[in-house]
């Protein structure tokens, strides 16, 4: 089975860096895609990106431009790059993959 784990998230400033970890066990990240969402608390889910079991990516369009996904199958990790974070990213972040997700990790933005 997979587990996944997610890890990087805090309270950061408007326009600070965060890189979420995406830790996967039990499956290849190369095997399928992964995908990033977040949700906030009583808010609906919402895409943030995709990298493909090919290397593709593609993201959603209010981390365009800031955002990149990217994986090492060396250590089975899927990141997240998240730059120039704005109040409106607060969220959690929750990886997915073949049919499983890890338990999200909170991001919050302070103007």
């Amino acid at each position: 089975q997979v587990q996944l784990v997610e890890s990087g998230g805090g309270l950061v400033q408007a326009g600070d860096s965060l890189r979420l970890s995406c830790k996967a066990s039990g499956r290849s990240v190369s095997s399928e895609g992964v995908t990033w969402y977040r949700q906030a608390p009583g808010k609906e889910r919402v895409f943030v990106a995709v990298i493909g079991h090919l290397g593709t990516t593609l993201y959603g369009d209010s981390v365009k431009g800031r955002f990149t996904i990217s994986r090492d199958n060396a250590t089975n990790t899927v990141y997240l790059q998240m730059n120039n974070l704005k109040p409106e990213d607060t969220d959690i972040y929750y990886c997915h993959h073949n049919m499983s997700w890890g338990q999200g990790t909170q991001v919050t933005i302070s103007s």
